[in-house]
């Protein structure tokens, strides 16, 4: 390998063959030398002399052995797992795959709004049962859909809520940033629990960090509506899940929630929430999509070229970890 080697991990995401992805960027960077390494002890033995390596994570012994590392490409939205301080203190990049989920989570998280809003979930029940009997539902069309996080996920939902005739509004870290709802209120600001009051439909789409660490547990349940559903495609831990299954369970709770991330994960078989009818609980798949690693090569060959012009490794799309 030389030392414009980019090298892809085994690891990848979805059970999807890496080999796609590196041939994705191939693509994209012809002029460069893409390889894979199907082992640890391929890992091992190629990453000294890779340029760019690119995977879900890396972990603190490939940081060691990484001599000629200038740029980790992660796979994920997420950075809860990546050793950040390792990569800035070996003088490495980190860009993360923001905006690669964007469609495809955003539709199944109105996918669940409508199920819960037009009570599909419970035909689908009354299906399995033979049983023909009228029950209502409600329409979507003047709720309050409130958005915990207005990055690419959470702009992409709220982008596909236009039209549906709802209010939004956005939740954010930093509120006086603005985004493209017209209230938009800080998610550790007094504004936050009156704008829990008047949810239909919370929709949690924000990283995992100290500060969204156990956001919503008894107090923030308890200011929600009795008929709101908490939707999580996020990360498990934001939500206290002992605090979310009392109120689920429980009279004066809230009406439902639809979760494609849990805590613990996976969800242990004896878990209750697996029970509660109005639980719905995807496997932390509403990242999949076909088409991930091309957007996810597209991000890294824009990167690429950005470099090249520059020959820097700041400002790039959607980097997280500045070298020092």
């Amino acid at each position: 390998m030389t030392a414009q080697t980019i090298l892809a991990l085994r690891q990848g995401v979805h059970g999807m063959p890496v080999q796609d992805y590196a041939d994705a960027i191939r693509e994209r960077l012809p002029e460069y030398d893409v390889s894979v390494a199907e082992s640890r002890r391929d890992e091992l033995e190629q990453i000294p002399d890779a340029w760019i390596t690119t995977d879900r994570a890396i972990d603190a012994e490939l940081i060691d052995r990484a001599e000629n590392l200038r740029l980790f490409a992660g796979l994920s939205a997420g950075y809860d797992h990546i050793p950040l301080d390792e990569l800035r203190e070996a003088g490495i990049a980190f860009t993360n795959a923001s905006g690669v989920h964007g469609p495809n989570m955003a539709e199944q998280t109105i996918g669940w709004i409508l199920t819960f809003a037009r009570g599909l979930h419970e035909g689908w029940r009354r299906q399995q049962q033979r049983e023909w009997r009228h029950f209502q539902v409600d329409e979507l069309q003047g709720s309050t859909v409130t958005v915990v996080g207005l990055g690419a996920i959470g702009r992409a939902v709220i982008e596909r809520l236009d039209g549906f005739g709802v209010d939004p509004i956005g939740v954010r870290y930093s509120p006086e940033k603005g985004g493209p709802t017209d209230a938009v209120v800080g998610f550790d600001s007094l504004d936050f629990e009156p704008a829990l009051a008047r949810t239909d439909y919370l929709v949690l789409a924000c990283p995992l960090t100290e500060s969204t660490r156990g956001l919503i547990g008894d107090t923030e349940l308890t200011s929600l509506q009795p008929e709101s559903v908490l939707i999580n495609v996020a990360r498990g831990k934001i939500v206290d899940t002992n605090a979310l299954v009392r109120a689920l369970r429980g009279s004066g709770g809230i009406r439902g929630a639809a979760l494609d991330v849990t805590d613990p994960e996976p969800l242990p078989e004896a878990h209750p929430l697996w029970n509660l009818e109005n639980a719905l609980i995807t496997p932390h798949m509403a990242g999949y999509t076909p088409k991930y690693y091309e957007r996810r090569a597209d991000i890294l060959a824009r990167n690429v070229r950005t470099i090249e012009e520059t020959d820097r490794y700041d400002g790039l799309e959607n980097q997280i970890v500045t070298p020092e």
